[in-house]
């Protein structure tokens, strides 16, 4: 590792918590639709980890939990509660979940809590389980006071690598000429992948001032899915990967997992029939990146904190008449759920499609929009940017290859949800990611509105400095990244 460099401003505090999230048995697992999934079986526990930066009286905290995913009005309740309780400004508080499909979320995806399409018998078909919510929240606020009340001297660093053996595009176009998700191990109908995966591996190291490192804030981009659509309970790949940081660095680190634009990446390499699909081998070989990555970090003790939050308001997509009509009929004929013949404790896509289409056409009508909130933290020369729901890989690419500086980690599933944001092209190719509900809701041009004001909250949030790097843009960047930058401006 290189050794410390010093800047202009004040010291640097940093302080950092773990606690317990893990269901009891019997809570609803969720990422799935209509499928019960009780936990039966706990393979390895769920955290919610807390890092607190302070520069002189200027602090930032990220939260990062275990979790499939969470609504904004409880992410409004933690950063609400943090704020109050521990003096941090609610726009400097980060709360992230990691979208861990063998997990609880936090909140109800499917409708809103007032809907009342889904019968009281039947509302783990919300997606949500009201017994587990409440302590969840508790634990997520009480880390946050955890980590703030622990803050000491302390440096940071930041240093990427690349690992192409664990993360791909899950969409593919077929020979009829649509796009499947998901198609399965070398299905013959496949022509070649829609779009990219991000093979980077991000690490930002925060080491005390004996060198031993207190935190690691670790980035990748792939959908957690192992322990889909089973019964039992794993932090998955971000669990694996944080835990075989630990073997290595002591228990006395507490690495937090940044899951970036995952909504159409994923660890299955569907074109690879030899392919290993395995958590613990996934974790592993990102360790292994990232430890190769964490050789080349420098520190710094004294750097800039700073954040700046945005909200672009962005239009529901229109509903399609027809579609609307069959929505309502169906629930009309069958107001209770229609479960499926070949799995009888299932229930059926098209009847959860349709509440889900019926909830979020009254909710069009009272508010046709969705405030998108765009979070951005300045570490120094690192850029921390978080959004709510599962944008797709895309925007993460244009808005890492247009940041002004070169460290620049994206958070997806953060401060609310509001399902898949595709590109303009995958609404041609079609697929789940695509069709209209709670869970996919906004205006073609979604993708890209969100990417073109996140390049411009970063380079207002950078504009000093960049002012002060004029010229020597190469003495931040390697000199291949800067001018491929400059020339997409």
């Amino acid at each position: 590792m290189v050794s410390s460099s010093k800047s202009d401003t004040a010291p640097l505090l940093a302080g950092v918590a773990s606690i317990d999230v893990t269901p009891e048995m019997g809570i609803q697992i969720d990422g799935d639709i209509g499928r019960p999934r009780p936990v039966e079986e706990i393979r390895d526990p769920l955290y919610a980890k807390a890092l607190v930066l302070q520069v002189g009286g200027k602090k930032l905290c990220i939260l990062s939990m275990d979790l499939v995913a969470i609504t904004n009005n409880y992410a409004d309740e933690i950063r609400d509660r943090a704020a109050k309780q521990f003096g941090l400004d609610r726009d400097a508080i980060m709360v992230h979940v990691t979208q861990n499909h063998s997990a609880p979320g936090i909140g109800h995806f499917v409708c809103r809590d007032e809907c009342t399409l889904i019968p009281e018998p039947h509302r783990w078909l919300r997606m949500g389980d009201d017994r587990y919510i409440p302590g969840a929240v508790d634990k997520a606020v009480r880390v946050i006071g955890q980590a703030n009340a622990a803050l000491k001297p302390a440096k940071i660093g930041a240093a990427s690598g690349l690992d192409p053996r664990v993360a791909f595009n899950r969409r593919y176009v077929m020979r009829n000429g649509k796009t499947m998700t998901n198609p399965g191990y070398g299905n013959p109908e496949i022509v070649h992948v829609e779009g990219p995966a991000d093979p980077e591996v991000g690490v930002v190291s925060v080491a005390r001032q004996d060198g031993s490192i207190a935190s690691l804030l670790l980035h990748h981009t792939c959908h957690p899915t192992h322990g889909y659509p089973h019964r039992y309970i794993s932090a998955d790949w971000p669990g694996t990967w944080c835990d075989a940081m630990k073997k290595v660095l002591g228990s006395g680190c507490v690495p937090l997992v940044l899951n970036g634009c995952c909504g159409n990446t994923i660890s299955n390499n569907w074109v690879n029939p030899y392919h290993v699909e395995d958590q613990q081998r996934m974790g592993e070989m990102l360790a292994e990146t990232a430890g190769q990555a964490l050789q080349n970090v420098q520190y710094q003790d004294n750097v800039e904190l700073d954040y700046l939050t945005t909200k672009l308001r962005i239009p529901l997509r229109p509903l399609v008449p027809e579609e609307m009509e069959k929505a309502r009929q169906l629930l009309r004929e069958h107001p209770q759920p229609m479960w499926r013949k070949d799995e009888p404790d299932c229930c059926e896509w098209d009847w959860i499609y349709a509440v889900g289409r019926v909830d979020l056409a009254d909710r069009a009508a009272k508010q046709p929009y969705y405030d998108y909130e765009i979070q951005a933290f300045k570490l120094g020369q690192t850029a921390i940017v978080a959004m709510p729901g599962e944008p797709f890989v895309e925007a993460q690419l244009k808005m890492k290859l247009n940041s002004p500086v070169r460290h620049t980690y994206i958070a997806h599933m953060s401060n609310g949800y509001v399902g898949y944001i595709p590109t303009k092209n995958a609404f041609n190719g079609g697929g789940y990611e695509t069709w209209n509900a709670g869970w996919s809701q906004l205006v073609h041009e979604a993708l890209d509105m969100i990417a073109d004001r996140t390049v411009q909250l970063l380079n207002e949030l950078y504009a000093k400095k960049t002012a002060a790097l004029a010229g020597t843009v190469g003495e931040v960047w390697p000199q291949s990244h800067a001018k491929i930058a400059a020339g997409s401006k």
